[in-house]
């Protein structure tokens, strides 16, 4: 229940209106006596429709009956509620149909057939259905053929005027009084989003997806509205019932009056989609695609909400539970578990003077948490200083917080969802996260060969979507990179440009060479592209498949971290940590801080000659040069015994043959086994001397606060690792 309809049901209250008992379970219509029960979802529909029919309308209560009969033909219903133009109740006026919140479009329908067939049999004047979150009325013709005629709102008691609109900004226009929007809280306004949204997929008729970003275009304009909408004008996100004098007077002629209204209602939210996006193009580049009945009926959810004024927790949470449920459908690879962003963000000391990036933003989660911790900053820095809070917050939204997100249609949803937030969509771009940062990133030989790649990288760099996108210029990357998907050279012509697009060398190869490969996971070079967007000693927070910490064949990409970052933290999340987004990978949360370039080539060179001197010291060349001189000498003995072409296809020998090649492999291995274990002995001992030995810290997160399923657990261990890692961090940085 919002604040607008406590104050009803209070001041219902205090005029002996209603009356409930002690468990509010029941409610009792005084002037009816009347008791009914109130946790009936249906019921709070009808009590505060009844409030605002007597406190905004100013009908008499004698004027105004409940669960009134209706002769339907044989048989008897009952309508909700029936205002008579008399205190007689005589003269039936209005015909009211209430019906619960989450009521579905359809039923809407149903409801409003029903109220009408009401009207038409009692010689009402108008309908008003109304769901709570929802409200329609109707004129009721007193000719054949009983039409219904859209209107804007019933009339007030004692007048006879339909007014063309009802909501005006202020609430006033001249001398006339009107509606004013109303602020809503997080559970109605959730609730409105999934009806909007559900009103448009109607089952079928346009996909999730499709009627997901068509309802992000809609709340697009009508916050545009909200925000340039004078005080002591009309709002143009709602249903009007005036014919628009400035059309040519028999343009409509031909068309129903209910045509004429959701075309010019059409018309009114083109204008505005079309302001819009001439002040912000790359917030939507499509047009509108539905249907003049489809907009109204999204119309009908919101018009009477202000979303501008709605508290930011309560509106951004509605928005993001509602993107949630649709999220964890198609495109739950895009969203990442609140839990989780919230402990990254929370962990980290991020302020208002903090550029922060996510380079695979989705939905936009990581951005917003952090806009979120400056916020509270604000609150607990100005609390009654309105402007300095205002500025404090909304200038970090506006200047530094940024997102990439490569799916189109999911940054229309992250820029959305900063919007709703008021504000930072500027800095978030549909685009490759992964592309060159900008031109001068890019080094390629100077031959005809590299011309027209360099020229196309060129083309390609982040910078010439949003010059702030810099290399070297972030404070924080926070992020939940894809997993799974690979870059191949043959599809990316930046690939190369990476180091971890090039196979590992061991400084145990006796011939070192540098290989590009082929293809490249984007987990892996979203890495190395955070470091290349950090400043020295930002922070990148990253959530990781455990793979890059564990298989073997991943030794090199450890070996790049350590060289580019100081690892900070590593805490395991459960298996489950994703799998109600569609996600079983095992994961873990990784906090890496950028080495300063002249760092970095100090741990390179220090390792190099440390390999070298391990190297010489355990004549590691020799040893493997003996062992290659066993291996032919084996060999030829071999072939010696089986010395035709004939011979050598026997079984015998190639079983033999394959034994020494184990055999000599096993002794390798062992040998090369020992030079690390000897290698990484010396390295912890000397790093620990010269200062270069750290402490990590460590946690193992079994139970994150949801199942496998995405249920409630009612435990979050995240709760206590983020105090201690907050601190621990804090304590470095």
């Amino acid at each position: 229940m919002n604040n607008f309809e406590q104050d009803l049901i209070d001041e219902g209250i205090d005029k002996n209106l209603i009356l409930f008992d002690e468990n509010k379970e029941y409610i009792t219509y005084i002037h009816q006596n009347k008791k009914r029960k109130y946790t009936n979802p249906e019921e709070k529909v009808q009590a505060m429709t009844f409030l605002k029919l007597i406190l905004q309308y100013n009908y008499p209560v004698e004027s105004i009956k409940q669960f009134e009969p209706v002769k339907m033909g044989s048989s008897t219903k009952e309508a909700d509620i029936i205002v008579f133009n008399d205190i007689q109740c005589q003269s039936p006026y209005i015909i009211v149909e209430c019906k619960k919140q989450d009521i579905s479009d359809l039923e809407f329908r149903n409801a409003v057939e029903q109220a009408f067939s009401y009207a038409t049999t009692e010689l009402a004047s108008y309908v008003w259905i109304t769901s709570g979150l929802k409200d329609e009325y109707y004129q009721v013709p007193k000719e054949r053929p009983r039409q219904r005629i859209t209107i804007s709102d019933i009339p007030q008691f004692g007048s006879k005027e339909i007014a063309v609109y009802k909501y005006v900004a202020g609430g006033q226009r001249g001398d006339k009084k009107y509606f004013d929007l109303i602020v809503i809280k997080q559970d109605e306004l959730t609730q409105v989003f999934k009806q909007a949204h559900n009103a448009l997929w109607g089952g079928g008729e346009l996909n999730p997806s499709t009627a997901f970003d068509e309802l992000d275009k809609l709340i697009f304009c009508k916050i545009w509205d909200e925000k340039n909408t004078p005080d002591g004008e009309p709002y143009k996100f709602q249903i009007y019932t005036k014919r628009n004098q400035k059309e040519e007077k028999d343009k409509n002629q031909k068309q129903s009056e209910n045509e004429r209204i959701n075309q010019e209602l059409a018309q009114r939210i083109y204008e505005l989609y079309e302001e819009g996006r001439k002040k912000d193009p790359e917030v939507f580049k499509e047009d509108i695609r539905l249907s003049p009945e489809k907009i109204r009926a999204v119309v009908g959810y919101l018009e009477k909400y202000n979303l501008s004024e709605t508290d930011l927790d309560s509106k951004g949470r509605a928005f993001e539970t509602f993107m949630g449920s649709f999220f964890r459908g198609d495109f739950g690879q895009y969203f990442t578990p609140r839990e989780i962003v919230k402990f990254i963000v929370d962990v980290l000391p991020i302020n208002n003077n903090s550029f922060v990036l996510d380079t695979s933003c989705g939905s936009g989660g990581f951005l917003l948490h952090a806009l979120d911790k400056v916020r509270k900053q604000a609150d607990e820095k100005f609390k009654t200083n309105a402007l300095k809070h205002h500025n404090y917050w909304h200038s970090f939204a506006e200047k530094n917080l940024f997102g990439i997100e490569i799916n189109e249609q999911i940054a229309r949803v992250a820029k959305m969802n900063m919007i709703i937030h008021d504000d930072g969509h500027t800095n978030v771009i549909a685009y490759d996260g992964l592309a060159p940062i900008e031109e001068a990133s890019i080094k390629l030989e100077d031959n005809e060969e590299n011309r027209d790649l360099k020229e196309r990288l060129n083309k390609l760099a982040i910078k010439n979507q949003n010059k702030d996108f810099k290399p070297n210029h972030f404070d924080f990357i926070i992020t939940n990179p894809p997993f799974g998907s690979t870059i191949k050279q043959t599809e990316k012509a930046y690939l190369h440009q990476y180091n971890l697009a090039y196979s590992g060398d061991s400084w145990l190869d006796l011939k070192p060479h540098r290989k590009g490969k082929e293809s490249q996971s984007t987990e892996i070079l979203f890495i190395e592209q955070a470091y290349n967007f950090l400043k020295d000693k930002g922070i990148l927070a990253i959530v990781i498949p455990d793979g890059i910490l564990t298989n073997s064949s991943l030794q090199y990409v450890r070996d790049n971290i350590e060289e580019l970052y100081r690892i900070l933290a590593v805490v395991s999340m459960p298996q489950t940590a994703f799998s109600h987004t569609g996600a079983g990978v095992k994961s873990s949360v990784l906090f890496l801080q950028k080495y300063s370039i002249e760092q970095t080539q100090k741990i390179k060179k220090f390792k190099e000659n440390l390999q070298n001197k391990i190297k010489i010291s355990q004549k590691y060349e020799d040893k493997m040069q003996d062992l290659d001189n066993l291996k032919k000498k084996e060999m030829k003995d071999l072939n010696n015994q089986y010395p035709s072409k004939e011979d050598k296809e026997q079984e015998s020998y190639k079983e033999a043959k394959n034994a020494i090649s184990i055999k000599y492999r096993k002794q390798i291995t062992s040998l090369q086994d020992e030079m690390i274990e000897i290698y990484q002995q010396e390295k912890t001992r000397l790093f620990e001397e010269q200062g270069l030995d750290y402490d990590i810290f460590m946690a193992i997160a079994e139970d994150i606060g949801y199942d496998a399923t995405g249920k409630p657990t009612g435990n979050n261990e995240l709760d206590v690792i983020t105090k201690e890692l907050e601190k621990f961090i804090k304590g470095l940085v």
